[in-house]
């Protein structure tokens, strides 16, 4: 049998970096905090992003096929939560956020991130409330230094 309690406590163990996840479709944008994201191959660049299935995101996300990541350093905590708050609640996230359109996908890159990646959807696995994608990685830039934005150290927890 399952320990609820155990199985929470390790979960939460697992370390996850916080990035802004940029969808589009047309001529509306959305952006999201993801943190359930990983490097899944080295050739090709594959990107492993798993999103919430109930969400308008991941509708875009899964009628388009592309999305960027943009990477968040350590001192942008108050944007990674703006990001979490839900659309339909918000309105246009992206409303006092600098952000370009990426050239590979026209997804919303962050101008003040770490940097970037884009993404095209190679492969989707539906299960329970999270849609695996697997993206590989089309586009990417750097715009400069600094320490990843970590789960950990906001002091929030996404998991378990």
């Amino acid at each position: 049998m399952l320990d609820e309690q155990a199985k929470k406590a390790m979960l939460l163990h697992i370390p996850h970096a916080l990035y802004i996840c940029g969808v589009r479709d047309g001529d509306e944008m959305n952006g999201f905090t993801a943190s359930w994201v990983m490097q899944g191959s080295f050739k090709p660049p594959l990107v492993v992003n798993c999103v919430r299935s109930d969400s308008g995101s991941h509708a875009m996300l899964q009628k388009t096929g592309v999305f960027s990541l943009s990477f968040l350093d350590e001192t942008q905590k108050d944007m990674a939560a703006n990001f979490f708050k839900p659309k339909r609640r918000v309105g246009d996230k992206f409303e006092d956020v600098e952000f370009y359109e990426g050239t590979e996908t026209g997804c919303p890159i962050i101008k003040d991130s770490l940097g970037y990646v884009e993404c095209k959807v190679v492969g989707a696995v539906a299960q329970g409330d999270h849609t695996v994608f697997v993206g590989e990685v089309i586009g990417a830039g750097v715009h400069r230094e600094g320490k990843i934005l970590n789960l950990e150290s906001t002091g929030w927890s996404y998991g378990g």
